[in-house]
Protein backbone atom coordinates (compact mmCIF):
# COMPACT_ATOMS: atom_id res chain seq x y z
CA UNK A 1 0.00 0.00 0.00
CA UNK A 2 1.21 3.26 -0.81
CA UNK A 3 1.10 6.17 1.72
CA UNK A 4 2.27 9.38 2.15
CA UNK A 5 4.47 10.03 5.59
CA UNK A 6 6.17 13.08 6.89
CA UNK A 7 9.36 13.70 9.12
CA UNK A 8 9.39 17.53 11.44
CA UNK A 9 12.90 17.84 12.49
CA UNK A 10 13.24 21.42 14.46
CA UNK A 11 16.63 22.58 13.23
CA UNK A 12 17.03 25.14 15.56
CA UNK A 13 17.03 22.58 18.49
CA UNK A 14 18.83 19.97 16.03
CA UNK A 15 16.48 17.06 16.89
CA UNK A 16 12.92 16.26 15.93
CA UNK A 17 9.99 18.39 16.51
CA UNK A 18 7.77 15.64 18.64
CA UNK A 19 4.14 16.58 18.85
CA UNK A 20 3.18 18.72 15.90
CA UNK A 21 -0.61 18.63 14.98
CA UNK A 22 -0.21 17.89 11.15
CA UNK A 23 -3.54 17.52 8.58
CA UNK A 24 -3.45 15.71 5.46
CA UNK A 25 -6.29 17.34 2.97
CA UNK A 26 -6.69 16.20 -0.78
CA UNK A 27 -8.37 18.99 -3.69
CA UNK A 28 -11.19 18.17 -4.50
CA UNK A 29 -12.92 18.64 -8.19
CA UNK A 30 -14.22 21.51 -8.43
CA UNK A 31 -12.06 23.47 -5.89
CA UNK A 32 -12.27 22.90 -1.95
CA UNK A 33 -10.59 20.37 -0.18
CA UNK A 34 -11.21 17.53 1.73
CA UNK A 35 -9.74 15.89 4.91
CA UNK A 36 -7.94 12.93 5.03
CA UNK A 37 -6.43 12.39 8.42
CA UNK A 38 -5.13 14.08 10.94
CA UNK A 39 -2.79 13.41 14.20
CA UNK A 40 0.78 14.62 15.12
CA UNK A 41 4.26 13.87 15.29
CA UNK A 42 5.84 11.12 17.46
CA UNK A 43 8.66 11.16 19.72
CA UNK A 44 10.88 10.87 16.63
CA UNK A 45 9.15 13.27 14.71
CA UNK A 46 7.17 11.30 12.58
CA UNK A 47 3.70 10.95 11.21
CA UNK A 48 2.63 7.79 9.02
CA UNK A 49 -0.03 9.99 7.66
CA UNK A 50 -2.21 6.75 6.06
CA UNK A 51 -3.49 7.52 2.88
CA UNK A 52 -6.89 7.58 1.99
CA UNK A 53 -8.85 5.06 3.40
CA UNK A 54 -6.89 1.83 1.63
CA UNK A 55 -5.94 3.52 -1.46
CA UNK A 56 -3.42 6.90 -2.82
CA UNK A 57 -5.26 8.28 -5.35
CA UNK A 58 -3.63 10.68 -8.17
CA UNK A 59 -4.44 14.01 -7.15
CA UNK A 60 -3.16 17.24 -5.74
CA UNK A 61 -2.83 16.81 -1.88
CA UNK A 62 -1.59 19.33 1.05
CA UNK A 63 -0.39 19.04 4.81
CA UNK A 64 -0.78 21.93 6.91
CA UNK A 65 1.64 21.66 10.18
CA UNK A 66 -0.07 23.69 13.18
CA UNK A 67 3.83 24.61 14.53
CA UNK A 68 2.04 27.55 16.91
CA UNK A 69 0.74 24.50 19.16
CA UNK A 70 4.26 23.11 18.82
CA UNK A 71 6.49 26.63 19.25
CA UNK A 72 3.63 27.61 22.50
CA UNK A 73 4.31 24.30 24.03
CA UNK A 74 8.38 25.05 24.00
CA UNK A 75 6.83 28.71 25.12
CA UNK A 76 9.45 30.08 21.83
CA UNK A 77 7.65 32.97 19.88
CA UNK A 78 8.14 31.88 16.52
CA UNK A 79 6.73 33.65 13.09
CA UNK A 80 4.86 31.51 10.93
CA UNK A 81 1.54 29.97 13.17
CA UNK A 82 1.32 27.43 10.71
CA UNK A 83 2.78 25.80 7.66
CA UNK A 84 1.38 24.41 4.31
CA UNK A 85 3.02 21.90 1.64
CA UNK A 86 0.66 21.58 -1.21
CA UNK A 87 2.12 18.57 -3.54
CA UNK A 88 1.04 16.18 -6.57
CA UNK A 89 0.83 12.29 -6.21
CA UNK A 90 1.30 11.57 -9.85
CA UNK A 91 1.54 8.39 -9.70
CA UNK A 92 -0.19 6.16 -6.52
CA UNK A 93 2.08 3.10 -6.60
CA UNK A 94 4.88 5.37 -4.68
CA UNK A 95 5.09 6.55 -1.32
CA UNK A 96 5.56 10.03 -0.75
CA UNK A 97 7.71 11.27 2.25
CA UNK A 98 7.64 14.99 3.08
CA UNK A 99 10.25 16.10 5.95
CA UNK A 100 9.41 19.34 7.27
CA UNK A 101 12.59 21.64 8.93
CA UNK A 102 11.51 23.64 11.02
CA UNK A 103 12.66 26.58 13.23
CA UNK A 104 11.18 29.72 14.46
CA UNK A 105 11.46 31.99 11.84
CA UNK A 106 12.11 29.89 8.63
CA UNK A 107 11.55 26.02 7.11
CA UNK A 108 12.02 24.09 4.22
CA UNK A 109 10.64 21.08 2.49
CA UNK A 110 11.45 18.47 0.16
CA UNK A 111 10.56 15.66 -1.44
CA UNK A 112 12.46 12.49 0.69
CA UNK A 113 12.50 8.95 0.44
Amino acid sequence: MSRITTHVLDTSLGRPAAGVPVKLEIEKDGGGWKELSRGATDGDGRHAILSPPDILTEGTYRLTFDVYTYFQSRREESFYPQVTVTFEVRDSRQNYHVPLLLAPYGYSTYRGS
